[in-house]
């Protein structure tokens, strides 16, 4: 296991990757279609995996089959850093940390616990105790109905030691920057708007220096060239993949809820990697918007 610091060091400003889970025809984790599409995007610079994370249908996941996913993803991850999903109760969360762990995992990105709204001390006393259930680094990601303030994340990164990353889904700059300026190098920041890259520039100005890129999972060359323009603040760069490639795409993600997830999977499939569909209550692209994407790709590879 990569020490949480170290970990925390390595995630700080590089890109990370955020494959998906694929399912076979009896709608079981398919590990090998998983590998394989693992095995390609392996020849491509990345500071981490984030497995069985929201791009990876994690909501939908077992806790065993999150297991199974990183056990899979050691096998061939080779240096990269592995963090897998983690959420749903206290409880849960808790126990899966440990079989996270157990199975190899260098860290986990701590998702919402869905469904009922909870008070600042109640979203506290769930990260602290997932962090003291595990020795790995852990990432919160403040989306959906677990957002923290800059205050209590501040007094949890002072009580656990191996809290070592804040990302962000919510759009909200205003805490982003309350939580960047509080914290300073205390933590690394992630962004984790759906399609970041839309995002990324206004969270750079926030103090939020990388992000997790959906796109990566199908077109990695134009995910890099982003990311690379990106920390050079080449701004021209930037604009031009955002109107030929991101907002493209983001057309076709909009057309319905849930796709932020689905689209990615039919790019992955429509690069050759079996992929199985997304899992209800998300539902897969028509034909014809498998159509557009299969466009869209042609023109970026």
């Amino acid at each position: 296991m990569i020490a949480p610091n170290d970990l925390r060091e390595i995630i700080r400003n590089g890109l990370l990757s955020f494959p998906v889970t694929p399912f076979d025809a009896q709608d079981n984790f398919a590990r090998k279609p998983f590998q394989a599409h693992l095995d390609w995007l392996s020849q491509y610079p990345v500071a981490g995996l984030i497995v069985a994370g929201g791009t990876g249908e994690m909501f939908s996941l077992a806790p065993s089959e999150i297991v199974d996913v990183v056990r899979a993803t050691k096998e061939i991850s080779g240096d990269a850093p592995v963090i897998a999903g983690c959420g749903y109760g206290t409880r849960v969360a808790c126990d899966l940390a440990r079989e996270i762990e157990a199975a190899g995992g260098d860290g986990i990105l701590l998702l919402p616990h869905y469904l009922t709204e909870g008070p600042q001390q109640g979203v506290a006393d769930r990260i602290r105790a997932v962090c003291k259930a595990t020795n790995m680094g852990v990432i919160v990601y403040n989306r959906g109905q677990a957002r923290v303030s800059a205050e209590v994340l501040e007094q949890l990164a002072n009580e656990c030691p191996n809290l070592i990353g804040f990302k962000d889904g919510t759009g909200d700059i205003d805490t982003v920057r309350r939580v960047t300026i509080a914290l300073g190098d205390r933590l690394s920041y992630i962004g984790g708007m759906p399609t970041h890259e839309l995002f990324a520039q206004a969270y750079k100005g926030a103090g939020m220096p990388t992000y997790s890129s959906a796109v990566f999972n199908f077109v990695p060359e134009t995910a890099l060239k982003f990311h690379a323009a990106f920390m050079a603040d080449d701004n021209a760069t930037c604009e031009a993949l955002l109107r030929d490639f991101y907002y493209p795409f983001a057309k076709i993600r909009d057309r319905v809820s849930g796709y932020a997830v689905s689209a990615i999977k039919a790019g992955v499939a429509l690069r050759g990697f079996e992929t199985g569909p997304v899992r209800a209550p998300l539902t897969d692209l028509t034909e014809e918007e498998r159509e557009m994407m299969r466009t869209l790709i042609g023109d970026h590879t």
